[in-house]
């Protein structure tokens, strides 16, 4: 198709072609005029990505050939009254390190990206930004945090660096260099020396929720009332605002923490649980799940009574039993056949929990579940057809309480996807030490701190957590050592009494751990 720019094409020519253009688009689909366009831009202009982004005009200037000490201001944008921090940073600090000052200081919990950035506005086509390691390796246009150092971007005093924190809330933090001064060699790096207003919590709402939220907790607040009216509006009568309450500010702490980033760190662990704290690169959430650790009290003894064993463990004794000897030929699918899936609903009540005739293991979930997990956990096999015991399947079948350390010692059930592992090992932990919190949340917390991504690269969900953790919340909750505890907007999973020791065991005796 010629151009309908072409010279040699009469105006009446240059139309014609135009309306065959047109015509040739009608009936398209979004989808599909999303495909042509780029084919439509490349034969207008060959050789040119009209997508390319052209990185802006750098606006580093040269590093100083000396350190000095820089006060700086930093203020979060949109807080009244201001909740700011003054700090003294050496000059020579790289970016990655200015980002682990500012996270300590306002007590982030680095639970979600960030990003610094050079211009007059965050948005402004010529603003250089300076990327987190995740942004860098998607290949966004930028540069890495770790090549820039804070002289390279503040080299004067009313200069302005941005500081933007968690991409939902949109914490944007404007650090103004104040003063420079000459460096003592003796100086710490990065001293906090002052600020005002406690830090926002993570995932508070941004500024306004975090304005609803200290005016909630504060009954001295001229709008406590009405903040409380609409929290309650908002997330239900139930809903606590202490949940997110803001970090307080207390200079002593935060200068103990810059100056010894693992001071209250508890006891380091050892094994496949110190492997798993070591792959958390938060410093804070580290802290807490060694704190989970910690108070699980994984050194204690654990004690079980055998009649307590018998009650949990009575669904797989009960299939283990089922198999017997001689074994279940299964389907030519390689299921139950419906008379086995029958029966397990029948006797184990598992009606209440589950629409449908109850007769295809395929279609009948808790049974497939259970059947698929006594096989993962080593007390079952499929032999040439045949549904079978294990040789440990048989020495436990007439044992519940040898039952019970089986399955405790096999949990998180085996799975080939390192990220279920790891969150069945963090529901165990967060089932090991009851809290009010959504164990969900927390989860979904310590597995983005780890690196879990969703495919578009935003951190994982309480509800993506549930997914990754659902093989090992089926046979907690299976065993009874969780149960739902309605609330008014949704279910939230407590831990039993007996639920919380079958954790501990579980954790004590993972494949590794040093806890016998």
């Amino acid at each position: 198709m010629a151009r309908n720019d072409d010279p040699h094409l009469s105006p009446a020519g240059q139309a014609e072609l135009l309306e065959q253009f047109k015509a040739s688009l009608t009936g398209l689909g979004a989808d599909e005029l999303r495909k042509l366009l780029p084919q439509v831009l490349a034969a207008a202009m060959p050789g040119v990505d009209p997508f390319e982004q052209t990185p802006p005009p750098s606006r580093r200037r040269a590093r100083r050939d000396d350190v000095t000490t820089y006060q700086v201001r930093v203020d979060l944008t949109g807080t009244k009254p201001p909740v700011w921090r003054r700090l003294e940073l050496a000059s020579d600090l790289f970016l990655n390190e200015v980002h682990e000052v500012l996270r300590i200081a306002f007590g982030w919990t680095d639970s979600h990206l960030h990003e610094f950035a050079s211009g007059k506005d965050y948005y402004h086509h010529l603003t250089e930004h300076y990327l987190c390691p995740f942004e860098a390796d998607e290949g966004k246009t930028g540069v890495p945090e770790g090549d820039v150092r804070l002289d390279e971007v503040l080299a004067k005093p009313g200069d302005k660096l941005l500081y933007l924190y968690d991409f939902g809330d949109d914490w944007m933090h404007v650090i103004k260099l104040e003063a420079e001064r000459p460096r003592d060699e003796s100086a710490p790096s990065a001293v906090c020396i002052d600020g005002r207003r406690p830090g926002p919590s993570e995932d508070c709402g941004g500024v306004y929720g975090y304005g609803l939220i200290a005016a909630a907790l504060d009954p001295g607040h001229p709008e406590h009332a009405e903040a409380v009216a609409e929290y309650s509006d908002m997330y239900g009568d139930d809903a606590n605002p202490g949940h997110y309450a803001p970090t307080p500010f207390d200079l002593e702490s935060i200068n103990k923490t810059l100056a010894d980033p693992s001071e209250g760190r508890p006891g380091l662990l050892l094994g496949p649980l110190g492997e798993l704290a070591d792959a958390i690169r938060p410093m804070a959430q580290r802290f807490l799940f060694e704190q989970m650790i910690e108070d699980a009290d994984l050194d204690g003894s654990v004690e079980v009574d055998a009649d307590t064993a018998a009650r949990m463990v009575s669904p797989y004794s009960w299939l283990l039993d089922r198999v017997g000897a001689d074994g279940i030929k299964l389907t030519e699918a390689g299921y139950l056949p419906p008379v086995h899936v029958e029966a397990a609903m029948a006797d184990l009540g598992l009606g209440e929990e589950w629409i449908g005739k109850g007769n295809r293991e395929i279609q009948t979930l808790p049974v497939l579940h259970l059947r698929e997990s006594a096989q993962a956990m080593g007390l079952l096999r499929k032999h040439r057809g045949t549904l079978v015991l294990t040789k440990r399947g048989r020495a436990v079948r007439s044992d519940p309480l040898a039952l019970w350390w089986q399955l405790a010692e096999q949990m998180p059930p085996r799975s080939r996807d390192a990220c279920e592992t790891q969150a069945g090992l963090l529901l165990l932990a967060t089932v090991a030490v009851p809290s009010t919190d959504d164990p969900n949340r927390t989860i979904a917390e310590l597995l983005t701190a780890i690196g879990w991504r969703d495919l578009d690269g935003t951190p994982i969900t309480p509800s993506m957590a549930g997914q990754a953790a659902w093989d090992t919340d089926a046979v907690l909750r299976r065993l009874g050592a969780l149960i739902d505890e309605p609330r008014i907007h949704r279910r939230s999973a407590k831990s039993t009494p007996e639920g919380v020791v079958f954790a501990r065991a579980a954790l004590r005796t993972w494949p590794g751990t040093t806890y016998h």
